[in-house]
């Protein structure tokens, strides 16, 4: 089984503070994350001043002001998003940030990532996806929001623009955050598999780690999560996201989920190989059995060791003779 890319979704969780951002990255590789994410707007580009907050992001920042408002406060120059990419590589592990702009894209194309993380909102973004297919890179195109026939659209708009399917691998995902689990409909990634002919993955905006260990032992190729320094912290992410070492105890969990997946091919480990003759049982003397006496429902029992005669023999052994004296709780031989 290949490994499943887990990527730390930072996000804005930097809070528009370059060194909390650094602090992220650190977080990121210590808890064995495949790649740390990011989030690179221009505001103005994203978002009219008259875009209202969703409510969650009500709840979780001050509500006067406007959505405008609330990203100019906590983004990263795109200056700083060469410099974090270097902080990464340093440190050891994988930069992703996802474009919102078609300013942001072209400061991301400098950085040289491996993957364009589409976000569910530029689903229907048409001018967006053409920019994204025409660099040729490998997508991740997360799903929420949507039905089959929005993701339809944007597979075709990518393809038309040059992205092979086998380049692209779709997220299942609820934008909600927290999703209520009742919303999460795991099944509906196989069906996005099934469907479309293409990798899958999960983007968790769940609480705690269950779900997305889930999404790997259904097949998920991809995970994606939130987390934060604390979740106590100001903005609109925080309270939906993983602190430290709830992220390292998933990336954990996954790869054991991983390495316990394992072949479809049902046979005897060898772990467990040597405890057969423990666990399994053999035809044993009931009682004393003398030389010649034939044997008998009566005379003989099924226990353990497992390292005699099979008790699915046991129908062929009544009457036959015993071969010499058997002692009580001896193993049958012929």
């Amino acid at each position: 089984m290949n490994k499943v890319i887990v990527i730390a979704e930072a996000g804005v969780n930097h809070n528009g503070d370059y060194e909390l951002a650094r602090q992220l990255v650190v977080a990121a590789k210590e808890a064995g994350a495949d790649y740390v994410k990011f989030q690179t707007a221009l505001p103005e580009l994203v978002i009219s001043r008259y875009a209202p907050k969703a409510e969650y992001q009500l709840g979780t920042t001050q509500k006067e002001e406007s959505q405008l408002d609330m990203c100019r406060a906590i983004h990263l120059p795109l200056t700083d998003y060469k410099p974090l990419k270097a902080y990464c590589d340093e440190v050891g592990i994988k930069f992703l940030s996802t474009p919102f702009d078609l300013v942001s894209i072209d400061v991301l194309e400098e950085l040289d990532m491996d993957y364009y993380k589409i976000p569910s909102g530029e689903i229907t973004n048409l001018p967006y996806l053409r920019k994204i297919a025409h660099l040729q890179r490998p997508v991740i195109l997360s799903t929420g929001m949507c039905g089959l026939a929005d993701i339809e659209k944007a597979l075709q708009v990518l393809e038309k623009e040059g992205l092979a399917r086998q380049q692209i691998t779709l997220l299942h995902c609820n934008t909600e955050y927290p999703t209520p689990y009742g919303d999460v409909n795991l099944r509906a990634m196989k069906t996005l598999e099934d469907g479309f002919g293409v990798k899958v993955g999960y983007s968790d905006h769940t609480r705690g780690i269950e779900v997305s260990l889930a999404a790997v032992a259904l097949g998920a190729t991809v995970i994606e999560k939130h987390f934060t320094l604390d979740r106590n912290l100001p903005g609109p992410d925080h309270k939906a996201s993983l602190e430290p070492d709830e992220l390292k105890c998933m990336v954990s969990s996954i790869r054991h989920i991983e390495e316990a997946l394992g072949s479809p091919v049902k046979q005897v480990s060898p772990s467990e190989g040597k405890n057969m003759i423990v666990a399994r049982k053999s035809l044993i003397a009931a009682c004393n059995i003398r030389k010649g006496e034939p044997f008998s429902e009566t005379n003989m029992t099924v226990k353990r060791p497992g390292n005699g005669i099979s008790p699915m023999h046991w129908d062929e052994m009544i009457g036959r003779i015993a071969p010499r004296d058997f002692k009580e709780d001896e193993l049958i031989e012929l």
